[in-house]
């Protein structure tokens, strides 16, 4: 990438007032490039979501205790795998955020880059 790409990129996408506001980041988590990613993440949890219920009801409706050790291990993992959805749509966020200031790093480096240049000349 040459600089003029990278400064337009940079400048289409930065707003220094909705940077890093939790807004920002739900907004662009929903955008249509993200679509795919977000569907996958409820689609899981909702899955397990529905696991966990099913997990609970069977748990307090079975008399022997073989079964309810396992349901309660069934409903245990399905929420810990929820959670873990929900942390890796919280990196997916950080993810977004980190490309953008890696971008703006690029630009600085080139401007330093030609600004030393000048001084040697």
């Amino acid at each position: 990438m040459n600089d003029e790409t990278i400064r337009q990129i940079v400048n289409d996408n930065y707003d220094d007032a909705r940077e890093d506001t939790i807004r920002s980041m739900l907004s662009e988590f929903y955008s249509r490039k993200m679509a795919a990613t977000s569907a996958m993440i409820w689609v899981i949890s909702v899955l397990f979501l529905a696991g966990a219920i099913y997990s609970a009801v069977a748990f307090f409706r079975t008399p022997e205790t073989k079964y309810q050790i396992m349901y309660a291990t069934i409903f245990t993992s399905c929420f810990i795998v929820m959670g873990l959805m929900k942390i890796f749509a919280w990196q997916v966020l950080h993810k977004n955020s980190l490309k953008r200031e890696i971008k703006r790093l690029e630009l600085r480096m080139t401007e330093l880059a030609s600004l030393g240049d000048k001084t040697t000349r």
